[in-house]
Order: structure tokens, then sequence, then C-alpha cells
């Protein structure tokens, strides 16, 4: 069985999508990028700034799911430029147990949606 899980602590979905869709014990995200959820608008200060919005959005998303970031098992980070892949790196380590850290790829794209400069989508399951 399908269910969609939304939140207003996360951005509304720009386009035919939604937050997340639970399916069994398995969640689904779709991939966030730093839309601040109060204000629609992207915090694009700097990029750890960027990926920490990314991750509290992904975090907003878990918890109305019912889940934390210890559920999580595989993630997918999109970036536009490799050379912020460290500091990206640095900020999506500090919201996981690194012991129990999930699978995961970094790849970098010519382009993601509004020319933001990370993007992570997030499965996870119910233990």
């Amino acid at each position: 069985m399908k269910k969609i899980i939304t939140t207003s602590k996360a951005p509304e979905p720009i386009g035919p999508y939604n937050q997340a869709i639970l399916a069994g014990n398995t969640l689904y995200t779709s991939g966030q990028i730093a839309l601040n959820p109060e204000t629609m608008l992207l915090v694009l200060d700097d990029i750890k700034a960027e990926t920490n919005q990314v991750m509290q959005n992904l975090k907003a998303v878990l918890e109305a799911a019912n889940m934390t970031f210890e559920n999580v098992v595989k993630s997918s980070i999109f970036i536009s430029n490799m050379d912020d892949f460290a500091l990206i790196n640095d900020v999506y380590g500090s919201y996981f147990n690194e012991a129990h850290a999930p699978a995961r790829e970094t790849v970098q794209v010519a382009k993601l949606p509004k020319n933001v400069n990370v993007e992570i989508s997030m499965i996870a399951m119910e233990m």
C-alpha cells in the first residue's frame, strides 16, 4: 500500500510529485533543495548553509513519516560542482552516526532545479 507523506515543515513540491511516498515499510523521499519552507526562498549564502537547509528539509520529511536519519538506508547526492564535495560531506555527515551511515552515491550533474548547488534524496525503512 502506498501512503503520501507531506509536511508544512519542508518546501511544498514545485512540480507533479510528493515530498515522500511510504510503500510498506520503505520511505522514498523526493529530492530536496535548499528552499526555506516558510518563505519558499532559496538559501544560497554558502554551500554549507545550502546543504544544511537541504538536510533540515529532509529531516522534516522523515519526521512526518515518524522516522529519523537513523532509518535512512540510502542517499543520493547530486551536486553541480565536485569541488564542493568536502564541504557538502561535512554538513551531510553531521546528521549521521558514522558507524551506521547509509549507503550513498554522490554525482556531479550539469544543472539542478532553480540552479541550486546540491540536491539530496533518501530511502528510509521503518525498523
